[in-house]
């Protein structure tokens, strides 16, 4: 109730933090998943004649790169490296993930859900204007596009400071993670130790002046956005944790260190 309060008497104080529960439910992968998947398939490329060597990359893939990787580091972009040579090729692997099949069409998947579409409307009611999102995904902006609303997307860094002011756009969507078509993805554990300065910054001014709403996200994995939440110093307005069931310890450090309300969804 005060959720619903807050939202209707204040539109455009609440900003949406949404993690990857809430694009799970249309049948696209987190980016861990992902990643594991793009191991296995490197794992099957160099080693088609081993299902040994192609369950043990599934089972443990951080392990696996570092035996037969390319010395560097488990990451997004030298995966993709060793899976398609060109941007064209990498762009098709990719969409596999993220795009609707025939198949995905015909069953409903990979299609904006009803939570997308609830946002949509919030969004078009002038009472959410800032969505940041830990999700590769375009369901959000799909989903927008469906009620007529063009939203602007950040997805690098380097567009933040080029970025219309958030109090004068419709609504901003920043892709913390990155888009799928990213070679800049965030998706090891290593990858999400650290934000970009850029990110930092405008984490800390959101946090600052918005009130937040949180769905889907565990605060499992991404340890620079849960740093950036420690950081938040102010409570301008409320903080509320959206969960289906009982938040990891991490989540409720942080709904303890803001006063937040959990609310099953």
């Amino acid at each position: 109730m005060a959720l619903a309060t807050g939202v209707h008497a204040c539109p455009g104080v609440y900003a949406l933090l949404l993690g990857s529960g809430v694009s799970t439910a249309a049948g696209v992968p987190t980016g861990w998943q992902v990643v594991v998947d793009l191991v296995r398939r490197a794992a099957a490329a160099t080693h088609h004649d081993d299902p040994a060597a192609v369950e043990a990359a599934a089972t443990d893939p951080e392990a696996w790169w570092a035996e037969r990787g390319d010395g560097e580091p488990l990451g997004y972009s030298n995966l993709l490296g060793s899976l398609a040579a060109t941007s064209a090729a990498r762009q098709a692997l990719l969409a596999g993930y993220f795009e609707p099949s025939e198949a995905d069409l015909e069953d409903g998947g990979k299609q904006p859900t009803s939570a997308h579409k609830g946002i949509a409307s919030l969004v078009s009611r002038g009472a959410v204007r800032v969505i940041l999102t830990t999700n590769f995904d375009r369901l959000m902006e799909r989903a927008l596009e469906e009620v007529g609303i063009s939203p602007q997307v950040i997805h690098t860094p380097g567009q933040v400071e080029a970025a219309t002011p958030l109090a004068h756009s419709k609504v901003t969507i920043v892709k913390l993670h990155g888009d799928y078509l990213d070679l800049e993805q965030r998706n090891t554990i290593d990858e999400l130790s650290t934000y970009p300065e850029a990110y930092d910054q405008l984490l800390d001014r959101i946090f600052d002046e918005y009130g937040l709403i949180v769905s889907g996200w565990s605060a499992d994995w991404d340890h620079a956005l849960v740093a950036a939440l420690e950081r938040r110093a102010t409570r301008r307005y409320p903080l509320f944790w959206g969960a289906y069931s009982t938040p990891s310890e991490k989540a409720r450090r942080l709904i303890a260190q803001h006063d937040g309300a959990v609310s099953g969804t």
